[in-house]
């Protein structure tokens, strides 16, 4: 496990190829058979199901419920919002038969041609035509209304450039689709889940975002507005966290949602939809890990502490075995998911190596002496520091500590992005500084000309015009035209 770890490229020397490492070595996940897909390995996974498992908490609080719907989407369907169709259109996998047969010849099995579909089938790439054909028949009159429904899926994206957990074939993610009677409670929907995004990826993930809106070039196909949440990875490059779309009644009219409202005529009901995907896998690894492996905030960590024994004899054995399981105990009835490894066929420093890699928040290591001293050795993931504590009330002392590294793993992160972001006031050094990385504050005339102009020669892109902040007017960097407030570049993922 030490060469191992050795073998992870420092960030410093290839920051991508530093990433694959750690996911790879981490067992996080690793390429599938079918190109550009993963396998999300069971330590993935886990991390994955924490993730999901708080939100769908949060998602449920503010009042939404789960349902599912399928799959498989007619072709008929994207057809019926244009600029949605538009958007899609080239990620798109598309079944055109639903049956195989064994090839006369002798070579395995074939596309039976008898077998073909009357009409082809999408494999979803984002689920609101098949949802708003469904909600036609669910939404009848003001009274139905809102329908707040979340579903818990995959989907396919036909992507050319892969890269784990960031941009994959097929993913994991969840899409909320509501329904609503006005206009402004669907923009109240957008925004509010845009904060619970954002509440989550700081509290939980301890990643600090930035909220905004995008710009119409960046905007999800078929939406009037898209809001986002963007974090700083510790390349300098950006990543999208999150999004929420205020989708008007586009939708409602393409597949004829109407409802009678309360002084009863028909009308179009407003819609929205949101969505997180595994690419919150990704941001988690780049906030905050580093050259010895991951480093996971204990809210989201599959386990949040570690204990290791050390031992020589039988007799040390038994004695530090009933300490350990008497502290492993206490620890989980302070709601404290504990790993207890008294695995005889690894030695404390493997062990000690792969918690580091896999980073467990917070190792316990008991040995003959602590058991001597009635004490044991308290290693943190974040720091990488070790400490000898007293064994009195020491599940206290660990449940503090795990408070105190989920503050430190989200200041470090903060303060890495507030020293990386920057006000520039001119091209030329708007061109410099995003060779550096980080968030560019800089003035924009709202133009998709300019903004494309930026991006071909600089690579950099429009995050988001941020929500609140400094308001101040000003010129564009490239044309010296009128600009009402600055927006946030970055080199993004």
């Amino acid at each position: 496990m030490a060469i191992a770890i050795k073998e992870l490229t420092p960030r410093s020397e290839n920051y991508s190829q530093w990433y694959n490492d750690l996911v790879i070595k981490a067992d996080l996940a690793e390429n599938a058979a079918v190109r550009g897909c993963m396998v999300i390995k069971p330590y993935g996974y886990a991390i994955w199901e924490k993730i999901q498992q708080q939100l769908d908490t949060m998602f449920k609080e503010t009042g939404h419920v789960n349902a599912y719907f399928p799959l498989f989407i007619p072709k008929s369907f994207l057809s019926k919002e244009a600029d949605h169709v538009e958007g899609f259109a080239k990620e798109c996998a598309v079944v055109t038969h639903y049956r195989l047969k064994n090839d006369p010849n002798g070579n395995g099995v074939i596309v039976d041609p008898d077998a073909r579909l009357e009409e082809e089938l999408v494999v979803r790439p984002t689920s609101e035509t098949i949802i708003w054909n469904t909600y036609k028949n669910w939404i009848q009159s003001w009274r139905d209304l809102p329908l707040l429904c979340n579903q818990w899926a995959n989907v396919v994206r036909w992507e050319m450039r892969t890269r784990l957990f960031l941009r994959t074939a097929e993913f994991l993610w969840q899409e909320g689709h509501t329904a609503h009677a006005t206009k402004e409670e669907a923009l109240e929907e957008t925004e509010k889940m845009l904060g619970v995004y954002a509440e989550f990826a700081e509290k939980y993930m301890a990643v600090p975002v930035l909220k905004g809106v995008k710009t119409a070039n960046e905007r999800f196909a078929g939406a009037l507005e898209t809001y986002c949440i963007e974090a700083l990875m510790q390349d300098g490059k950006a990543l999208q966290a999150g999004t929420s779309h205020f989708l008007g009644q586009n939708f409602a009219k393409a597949f004829d949602v109407q409802f009678l409202n309360k002084d009863g005529v028909r009308d179009y009901v407003w819609a929205t939809s949101w969505g997180v995907s595994t690419r919150l896998m990704g941001a988690l690894i780049m906030a905050h890990s580093d050259d010895n492996g991951l480093v996971l905030p204990p809210k989201l960590a599959p386990y949040q502490v570690v204990i290791v024994p050390i031992y020589k004899t039988d007799e040390q054995w038994d004695a530090i075995n009933k300490k350990a399981d008497k502290l492993a105990n206490k620890l989980k009835e302070l709601g404290i998911s504990v790993k207890y490894d008294n695995s005889q066929n690894k030695k404390p420093g493997w062990k000690f190596a792969e918690y580091e890699l896999k980073g467990v928040p917070v190792r316990v290591a008991i040995g003959a002496r602590d058991m001597e001293n009635n004490t044991a050795e308290i290693a943190r993931r974040d720091t990488l520091t070790k400490e000898t504590v007293g064994f009195d009330n020491i599940e206290i002392y660990i449940k503090d500590l795990l408070n105190a590294i989920q503050e430190n793993i989200f200041k470090k992160a903060y303060d890495y992005r507030e020293s990386h972001t920057v006000t520039v006031d001119s091209y030329d050094e708007f061109k410099v500084k995003i060779e550096e990385g980080g968030f560019l504050l800089a003035h924009w005339d709202g133009t998709s000309e300019t903004e494309e102009k930026i991006k071909e020669e600089t690579k950099a892109t429009i995050r988001c015009i941020p929500l609140g902040g400094d308001p101040t007017p000003g010129k564009c960097i490239v044309t010296g035209k009128p600009s009402e407030r600055r927006v946030v570049f970055a080199r993004a993922y």
